[in-house]
């Protein structure tokens, strides 16, 4: 299978109202595109930079355990990041759905295990190791705004996770060319800091 109310981030008293469902789609489909017309050489050296910020973001955090993803729809592909932060220490847990309309899970994962996939599509450890929330967490952007918060797929699954606590720090991964102007929901909750491959914004793992 190849791999390709929180005093640190307030919600906003009065979010702008959210743009009908019918925007978000159009804006996802176009996200989507875009990110999927990138060339294969272009690809890689964004994701070795992204990898190289996230292994820097990871060594300031003093987090053990870090929630990573595995890559889907042309997100961001960070194996060579995960191998330095296996290398470096770090215990990598994979996110997991349990329920369609509950908070994600997180698995044990060591890389190269067996690996099967869910229901929805989705990668995960063959022997599933349930573990502790993770204390940070690589969250993959279909987009983001000047305000660190993002664009998902719809499903609400990361909407949900960190909406528990105590909240991880996390870490958005997107590539620049994704930036746009969107409003949040009134459920939305800012991310920590969001990671491209032109640096990040707002990522101060000690926040």
């Amino acid at each position: 299978m190849d791999m390709n109310s929180d005093p640190r981030i307030p919600r906003a008293a009065e979010p702008p109202p959210a743009p009908p469902l019918n925007e978000k789609a159009d804006l996802r489909r176009r996200l989507l595109a875009a990110r999927r017309g990138l060339d294969g050489a272009t690809r890689a050296r964004w994701d070795g930079a992204i990898g190289a910020h996230v292994v820097d973001w990871w060594r300031g955090s003093g987090a053990g355990a870090l929630g990573v993803y595995w890559p889907l729809r042309d997100e961001p592909d960070l194996a060579a990041a995960y191998a330095e932060l296996a290398r470096l220490g770090a215990r990598l847990l994979l996110p997991v759905v349990l329920r369609r309309d509950a908070a994600l899970e997180f698995a044990e994962w060591d890389i190269g295990e067996a690996m099967v996939k869910d229901k929805m599509g989705v990668a995960v450890p063959a022997e599933l190791r349930l573990a502790p929330y993770p204390p940070a967490l690589l969250v993959p952007c279909l987009g983001f705004n000047a305000g660190r918060y993002r664009l998902g797929y719809g499903g609400g699954f990361y909407d949900r996770t960190l909406a528990r606590q105590p909240r991880p720090r996390t870490l958005g991964v997107a590539y620049a060319c994704l930036a746009a102007e969107f409003a949040s929901d009134g459920h939305d909750v800012a991310l920590d800091g969001i990671v491209t491959e032109r640096g990040s914004i707002g990522s101060d793992p000690r926040v």
